[in-house]
């Protein structure tokens, strides 16, 4: 799997978790989809530098 799809699937289970009311579990999932979609951005643009 790519970082956009785990980014993409994590960012599914947050808005999940707040549709049935799991607030901090939302959160905790859409903290990891952030962070996995950085890095992907931070990787693509070096790849496109070098």
């Amino acid at each position: 799997m790519s970082l956009v799809t785990l980014a993409i699937i994590f960012a599914i289970l947050a808005v999940v978790a707040a549709i049935f009311g799991f607030g901090g579990i939302a959160a905790e999932f859409a903290g990891i989809a952030k962070i996995l979609l950085v890095v992907f951005i931070i990787l693509a643009i070096l790849f496109f530098v070098l």
